[in-house]
């Protein structure tokens, strides 16, 4: 049943690298609220949070789920999201979503690199956070070390809520108790310093603590929220989800002292995109008009195409009526559901603060304002990393190109780091995803929802041409074939621009020398080649071009002849500007075992890489931060996994464009012009 005011609703994301155990603990909080009379196992694909085929298969998350329960008197709106590295996106549309984040640790495995992204993901969205060591039943481990390791990486105010007892077989609550036993640590002492992290965000509770008075119990509780939303506190708290340990104190603590969407001011809405368009008011009032964002599009296998809506203001009903972003097409709310897992249970209305799905909303995007507020509305979705994993992609079989497009476009919908383009220049539709798990993961859903099936190749990089010094060029274009002739001539000026500068074409024309009306027919001859490149066939750019005179003829000058004559005297301006070519370098940071440091150190000297700083992390790993020209890593996650066993991960995003060294750039040269003289022999 839908809650009845915001107060009652908390909405939790679940973060944490891939095997921490995020979705048996959704599933061992599901069945303890009784939502399912079964505890559902990823092992087995009985989940009710893993419910697609593919996460079933491989049991692993590969796309964020949803589902709900009420304990407590609260309802709870659980966001499970992928933990490995290649599902970023996934993970980072759960932000959108939530008032808290939940970093969920593996005991056996400690702190894992996704566990540093997404905690800093969580950070950067300015959610409330809290931490599980999860799996605290498993042989050999180290949770005090752990809760030290966590204190240190993610900052002094991860206080433990509650602590191991029994031989890790159950929990203390630190919180509720000043007294009692644990495995390690005083109950006493985590007690004082949780309390004094909660009262050091509330300046009452704070002058009567320094005053010696006693803080009522339920004063303390009440300030926890607000103590996770000022960051003064991040309670950690342990669980083994498997055998239900500390899973009902977490859903205590979820109910009891976490921010509900009354508590959390969330992302701004604006009511345009530029930067100083204006901040608008949003009130967590269920009586004002109906505002909400779509933060997650879905495909479910029985409604179809489905809209994850988080509702920022207003009653959603059946007839509501909402526009989109800007657009004065309007639409209307048919029906609305409550998610859990594959299943949707209509409801007859949900309040500001709650999450609900509509279906039948073809024009409905991720990150699009559903408002009937008369005036545009935006709010910023987190950011995801640019992906830069590619693959050139083909029908296998002929005339399903139109096919392959349309399910791309369906799938880009969905994720928000899957991007397919179509390259003008190699004709190729590149799909590009955070890395190889991904991508094969996307294909796998194109053949399972649309029955087709592509072949794959490395696409060719994206480099840039450009320029290094200014010089002139000139071209006089002169035909004559019996009846009218052709005539123009060119004279014009390139030179180059900062790196960024982009495209600049300008008339330094006194006179007539060139007619006004011939200069739009230049420009083009300019773009036919700014297109296709003048020394290998990639794109221009950061180029400034001015033309500075030329003839024409009364009789034969026409466009075609200046087109032509342009075209001509820009190629004859490069080739002696001293053009170069430019490649996309990218950022990377890539963790791995200490042991291993000098090794990819090297490997990246030799991939033209440059290391720009190294961080010791805890459990003996480190974090290397460097750049290296995309060329050189496009394969790079098999290359790491050999030196590191599997044991290394590495992020990387486009950072700038650098020119090319001269050897490498005359061998690209030589290739293109290979591949031209072939392409004219056919």
């Amino acid at each position: 049943m839908p809650a009845s005011k915001p107060q009652d609703i908390r909405n939790v994301v679940f973060l944490g690298h891939g095997g921490a155990g995020k979705t048996t603990l959704g599933e061992a909080m599901l069945h303890a609220a009784k939502v399912t009379t079964r505890f559902g196992s990823v092992n087995d694909g009985t989940t009710v949070l893993d419910w697609s085929d593919i996460a079933r298969e491989r049991k692993h998350s590969v796309d964020p789920s949803l589902a709900y329960f009420e304990h407590a008197g609260r309802t709870i709106n659980l966001i499970d999201t992928p933990g490995y590295p290649d599902f970023i996106g996934g993970a980072v549309c759960g932000l959108a979503g939530a008032d808290a984040a939940v970093v969920v640790i593996s005991a056996p495995a400690g702190i894992e690199v996704n566990t540093r992204r997404l905690f800093k993901a969580a950070q950067d969205a300015h959610l409330p956070i809290a931490i599980v060591i999860n799996k605290i039943d498993h042989e050999n481990v180290e949770l005090e070390r752990l809760l030290g390791q966590i204190a240190e990486t993610f900052g002094p105010t991860c206080k433990p809520m509650n602590l191991p007892t029994g031989g890790n077989k159950g929990v203390i609550d630190c919180f509720g108790n000043s007294t009692g036993q644990a495995d390690f640590g005083s109950v006493e002492k985590a007690h004082m310093q949780l309390t004094e992290s909660i009262i050091e965000a509330d300046e009452a509770l704070m002058e009567a603590y320094l005053g010696g008075q006693a803080v009522p119990a339920e004063k303390l509780s009440a300030a926890a929220a607000k103590a996770m939303v000022a960051g003064t506190v991040i309670p950690v708290l342990f669980t083994a989800a498997r055998e239900s340990v500390g899973v009902a104190e977490l859903m205590d603590a979820l109910a009891m002292y976490f921010p509900s969407p009354a508590d959390v001011s969330g992302r701004v809405v604006r009511g345009g995109t530029k930067a100083d368009s204006p901040d608008l008011p949003i009130a967590l009032d269920a009586s004002k008009p109906f505002v909400g964002q779509a933060y997650k599009i879905t495909a479910d296998p029985y409604v179809g195409k489905l809209a994850w809506v988080r509702i920022l203001q207003g009653t959603a009903l059946p007839e509501t009526t909402f526009v989109l972003r800007d657009e004065k097409k309007g639409g209307k709310i048919a029906h609305l559901f409550k998610v859990m897992g594959k299943e949707t249970q209509e409801v007859r209305s949900a309040i500001a603060g709650d999450i609900i799905a509509l279906a039948k909303v073809e024009d409905i995007h991720m990150g699009d304002m559903l408002h009937n507020e008369p005036q545009p509305m935006y709010r910023a979705m987190p950011p995801v990393p640019t992906p830069m994993f590619s693959l050139a992609v083909s029908p296998k079989s002929r005339g399903d190109e139109q096919k392959i497009s349309e399910a791309l476009s369906r799938l880009m919908e969905e994720d928000p780091t899957f991007v397919a383009t179509r390259d003008s220049q190699t004709n190729e539709t590149v799909i590009s995803g955070v890395g190889d798990l991904h991508l094969r993961i996307m294909l796998t859903k194109m053949k399972q929802r649309f029955d087709l099936e592509v072949e794959t190749k490395p696409p060719k990089i994206p480099y840039r041409e450009t320029i290094t010094v200014k010089a002139d060029g000139h071209y006089r274009h002169k035909k004559q074939t019996g009846g009218a002739g052709q005539f123009g001539e060119v004279y014009l000026r390139v030179e180059p621009l900062e790196r960024g500068g982009g495209y600049v074409f300008e008339s330094e024309l006194f006179g007539e020398s060139i007619p006004r009306q011939y200069l739009p027919a230049i420009e083009k001859g300019v773009l036919d080649v700014w297109q296709t490149g003048a020394i290998a066939g990639y794109p221009m750019q950061d180029i400034r071009i001015a033309i500075t005179d030329g003839k024409h003829h009364p009789v034969d000058s026409k466009e075609v002849a200046f087109r032509t004559a342009g075209k001509y005297a820009f190629i004859d301006g490069i080739m002696k500007a001293r053009p170069v070519l430019l490649e996309p370098i990218v950022n990377m940071e890539i963790t791995v075992p200490s042991v291993y440091m000098g090794e990819i150190a090297g490997d990246l000297s030799g991939r033209r890489g440059r290391v720009l700083g190294q961080e010791t992390l805890p459990g003996n790993m480190c974090a290397i931060k460097a750049q290296a020209p995309l060329a050189e890593v496009m394969q790079y996650n098999s290359q790491l996994r050999s030196v590191t066993g599997g044991q290394g991960s590495y992020a990387m995003e486009f950072s700038h464009y650098e020119p090319v060294p001269g050897n490498v750039q005359a061998q690209i040269v030589a290739a293109a012009a290979r591949a031209k003289e072939e392409d004219r022999e056919k």
